[in-house]
C-alpha cells in the first residue's frame, strides 16, 4: 500500500497514522509515477485536482487550461490528497467512505 501526499498535510498524516504499514510518498519531493497519475485521473477525473488550493489560485488562465495530467505533473501539490493505492484499488481523500473501504474505524 502506498499513500501519495504531502508530509506537511494534516490529512495525509492522519491517513499514515491509521495505516502505519503503508509506504508514504511525498509528491512534492518524489512526484507521482506517470502510470499511477494516469490511472488516478481515469478513476477520479476532475476530482483529482484540488481547485481550492493556493497553488491553483496562483496559476494563470493559460496554466489552468492545460490538460489535467500536465498541470498535475508540473504542480503535484495540486493533487487532492491523500491518494491511497492498494493493489488495483485507489482511494482519494481521507473521508468516512475511504476509511470504511480500508477497514479503519473513526
Amino acid at each position: 500500500m502506498k499513500i501519495y501526499g504531502l508530509k506537511t498535510c494534516d490529512t495525509c498524516r492522519k491517513a499514515l497514522k491509521a495505516l502505519p504499514q503503508a509506504e508514504f510518498v511525498d509528491v512534492r519531493k518524489d512526484g507521482v509515477p506517470a502510470d499511477v497519475m494516469a490511472q488516478a485521473q481515469a478513476t477520479f477525473g476532475d476530482a483529482l485536482t484540488n481547485t481550492r488550493s493556493t497553488t491553483w489560485r496562483g496559476l494563470d488562465a493559460t496554466a489552468r487550461a492545460l490538460p489535467q495530467l500536465e498541470v498535475l505533473t508540473a504542480h503535484p501539490s495540486l493533487m487532492k490528497r491523500p491518494l491511497i493505492v492498494t493493489g488495483t484499488h485507489m482511494y482519494l481523500g481521507w473521508d468516512a467512505a475511504t476509511r470504511d473501504a480500508l477497514g479503519i474505524e473513526g
